[in-house]
């Protein structure tokens, strides 16, 4: 029995060098692609008071604004056929890059907590100089709930699609691996700029699976970026915990809330299910739900015409209580 119990030890020894050893490969092979300093040419970047922003910006600069902010590892490209949809409905469509993801310019401290992301979209609204509708996705929509709460005036409606709120959050520090910042930066390059782990890991977010192989490439791109591991790492804490300070953990500042609010959500969304959009709609006096059959947490690309559908009705909607 001795000497199975050293073999066991011994084998779970090695397991573990196995491990630390791709592990560490990964983070060398994510150095070695980082290399690319240009941003996709198809934007520009806007300068604002919270640095440079990477923006895309389609559509009669004097017709409606919709500001979309995208989830956590997207970035502004993510929503192309959605801006290309509210071009040609007549509005202007202006997407950015939340650092530390796609080309906007990243915080030199690391500071990308929900509060200071709120700070963001403001500080874009302003460099603009637009009232928007602002549409906001998944993990972004707690940044977009920060802007709205915290200066409601500069935002003509608030659309929340399948938001990563987190009202039921508890507050506490990252898990135990997670609060050391090489090891997250392992974690990091063995998932999210992992090229290899990009498909699967959309793929779980998704009811429609097969949609998730045109976008692979697109979420890719801005993770050849350099430093974009070490920036991600800097990140993923937000990803993990409580927002510190943030109103939009709170019942209370949804509640607060007395702009229109749109809520469109995906009826098979795992990730955040239904029952939080409805808890949404419940806390916001007036609000108004969308609820998208036979789609997931990103309906704007399992099924782009339906998604644009519903948005475009929620857009309407939204015009109409404001005037």
């Amino acid at each position: 029995m001795g000497r199975f119990i050293k073999f066991l030890l011994k084998l779970a020894a090695v397991l573990v060098v196995i491990v630390v050893v791709a592990l560490l490969a990964l983070r060398g092979m994510a150095a070695l692609r980082e290399t690319q300093t240009e941003a996709a040419r198809w934007g520009s970047m806007v300068q604002t008071a919270m640095g440079e922003v990477y923006v895309i910006d389609y559509g009669p600069k004097e017709a409606t604004p919709v500001l979309l902010v995208h989830g956590s590892v997207g970035w502004s490209a993510f929503w192309d056929e959605t801006i290309v949809a509210l071009e040609g409905a007549g509005y202007r469509a202006i997407a950015f890059d939340m650092p530390p993801m796609g080309w906007s310019e990243r915080d030199a401290a690391g500071d990308y907590s929900r509060v200071t992301q709120g700070q963001r979209v403001l500080a874009l609204t302003e460099a603009l100089d637009v009232r928007p509708v602002l549409v906001a996705h998944s993990f972004g929509a707690g940044a977009g709930a920060e802007a709205v709460m915290a200066k409601p005036q500069a935002f003509a409606g608030f659309i929340v699609v399948d938001g990563a709120i987190g009202l039921e959050a508890q507050p506490g520090p990252p898990p135990l691996p997670l609060r050391s910042g090489p090891l997250r930066q392992l974690a990091v390059s063995a998932t999210i700029t992992n090229p290899w782990a990009m498909k699967p890991m959309l793929k779980a977010f998704l009811h429609k699976k097969e949609r998730a192989a045109p976008y692979v490439a697109t979420l890719n791109a801005p993770m050849k970026r350099a430093g974009t591991t070490a920036a991600m790492a800097d990140w993923l804490p937000t990803l993990v915990t409580r927002p510190e300070g943030a109103a939009s953990v709170t019942q209370e500042g949804w509640r607060g809330l007395t702009l229109p609010v749109g809520i469109l959500w995906g009826v098979e969304d795992t990730a955040t299910p239904l029952a939080q959009g409805e808890q949404l709609a419940a806390l916001v006096e007036g609000a108004r739900l969308w609820k998208l059959d036979g789609l997931g947490h990103i309906p704007q690309i399992e099924d782009p015409a339906a998604f644009m559908a519903a948005l475009n009705d929620a857009l309407v909607w939204v015009q109409t209580q404001s005037n």
